[in-house]
């Protein structure tokens, strides 16, 4: 970790009454997006396939390499099932098996041969999308996800993230602001063992605490979660945050006051798809921090503080306290859903846009010097990726199947049960003025490096309750504090390619 910050080289600091910042780093915003493989997005990086109508893209000469799709690997014999390169008409994809057990079957111990499996048999259909079984292994290239490999280029990147267990979204996004996916209880039942086991959270079983989650009031087969989150000690340290997410805003009211979240888009499956998902909303599991009624900030003043809205925002919010100058310290941004790159109802293009709006945003203001945006996703759809990741958390239940029938290694005796992992490797990018110029970390980071990152740059201690928090590798060397900050990187968003 770096040495606390000098004031000398602040714009503007930030005031933190009990925290103490280690870094330039004044504001971070952490950009959560879905489901998408490391090898999926950077299977080839940085070479492209550049053909004749696509954006083209041309690495710097001394580009580091990333552990991608070897060439070995990749076409093969015809109908083989091997990786194989999606092209930019082939945006939009079905969405793959991502469950926690299935995950854990198609990784089978390493020998990665379980993918053709647990992914989507032929003929069969998403939205007006129709799968094939080969899907499963197929990348896009820096044709398609252009401005990811341009901010690859630009800033840093992880080749060696991973999601901290196996699963969906919801264990993601839980892992993401807490490092633990133990302490679920179902109110009123109805949860299968394929979403929550021994107390724990492996599937995608909606908030509890939330007026927009499925079941018409009927609260069946819906969660709730006990413990701490970063936003527990975020309040302790008067820390200004958010968890802002599209769709978040109620489109209108029932009889009895509760929200009706009905904002819709067309998604790249060709129907119509709600901007806001319940169960990609972390905070909305803990009583301490839900919003059910989904109440607005008293004020645009108000946003980063404690009020009704219990730091809970539409997306438009953060823009709004953006506008004014009063950006929160830490922001969890969330696209609407048919820009969050989930395969099925979101695709590369849809999500490329959402994000190069974001940052060109961002990197307009004034504030930028003293930011950092992380692009994350919550887990990897099931998307192939040849590389397995170290399991540092075992796990022997029902839904377990890395290294047999019902097992994940040899469970330790004490340990939360139903937390296998790490799992699928994941994309994870740093854009600031402070990131390493055109560099790639090596070393194993897992999604709760992140909650880590806040955890030390804000002095707030640690979650506890076997978060995985306590053993997450940092951050830091994505990062460069000396000299002076990197220059901006403007892009099209339609394209990916840089403006001017």
């Amino acid at each position: 970790m770096p040495a606390p910050f000098t004031a000398a080289l602040a714009v503007a600091a930030l005031a933190v009454p009990s925290a103490t910042l280690r870094s330039p780093i004044h504001h971070l915003v952490v950009v959560f997006q879905e489901n998408v493989s490391f090898d999926h997005y950077f299977a080839t990086y940085p070479e492209a396939a550049n053909p004749p109508g696509e954006p083209g893209f041309h690495a710097h000469p001394r580009t580091p390499s990333v552990n991608g799709i070897p060439p070995a690997l990749v076409g093969g014999a015809p109908g083989a099932l091997a990786p194989f390169r999606l092209g930019r008409a082939q945006a939009a994809t079905c969405d793959q098996d991502h469950a926690y057990r299935d995950e854990q079957a198609a990784y089978h111990a390493g020998l990665l041969d379980g993918f053709g499996q647990f992914g989507n048999q032929d003929g069969s259909t998403d939205g007006k999308l129709s799968c094939h079984r080969r899907d499963v292994m197929g990348y896009f290239d820096g044709n398609t996800v252009t401005a990811l490999w341009n901010y690859a280029q630009h800033f840093a990147m992880s080749d060696a993230h991973f999601g901290t267990t196996f699963g969906p979204s919801t264990p993601g996004a839980l892992n993401l602001v807490s490092g633990n996916t133990h302490g679920a209880t179902a109110p009123e039942g109805g949860v299968p063992e394929s979403e929550l086991i021994a107390g724990t959270v492996v599937g995608d079983a909606r908030p509890f605490l939330d007026d927009c989650s499925p079941g018409g009031g009927h609260r069946a087969g819906q969660i709730m979660m006990a413990g701490r989150t970063v936003g527990d000690l975020l309040d302790a340290a008067g820390v200004t945050w958010g968890w802002f997410q599209g769709g978040f805003k109620p489109t209108g009211r029932r009889a009895d006051g509760s929200a009706v979240c009905d904002a819709a888009h067309p998604g790249s499956d060709g129907l119509p798809k709600d901007d806001y998902v319940p169960h990609h909303e972390p905070f909305q599991y803990f009583p301490q921090g839900a919003n059910p009624h989904h109440l607005a900030p008293t004020s645009v003043a108000a946003i980063g503080h404690l009020d009704q809205a219990r730091h809970q925002y539409d997306l438009s919010d953060f823009w709004d306290a953006v506008a004014i100058g009063q950006l929160p310290a830490v922001s969890f941004l969330k696209a609407p859903a048919y820009q969050d790159g989930h395969a099925g109802y979101s695709d590369p293009l849809a999500e490329q846009r959402f994000l190069v709006e974001t940052l060109n945003g961002l990197q307009r203001r004034p504030e930028w010097r003293e930011t950092a945006v992380v692009i994350a996703y919550d887990d990897s759809d099931g998307w192939y990726d040849h590389v397995l990741g170290p399991i540092v958390r075992t796990s022997a239940t029902s839904q377990d199947a890395l290294t047999g029938a019902g097992s994940c290694g040899v469970s330790r005796p004490g340990d939360y049960q139903g937390r296998c992992g790490y799992g699928p490797r994941l994309p994870l990018l740093v854009i600031s003025p402070w990131a390493r110029v055109n560099f790639v970390d090596h070393r194993v980071t897992d999604q709760s490096s992140i909650l880590r990152f806040i955890e030390d740059n804000w002095g707030l201690g640690r979650i506890g309750d076997q978060s995985a928090d306590a053993q997450a590798s940092e951050l830091w060397p994505l990062f460069d504090f000396e000299g002076a900050p990197r220059a901006v990187l403007l892009l099209d968003p339609a394209t990916g390619e840089p403006l001017g």
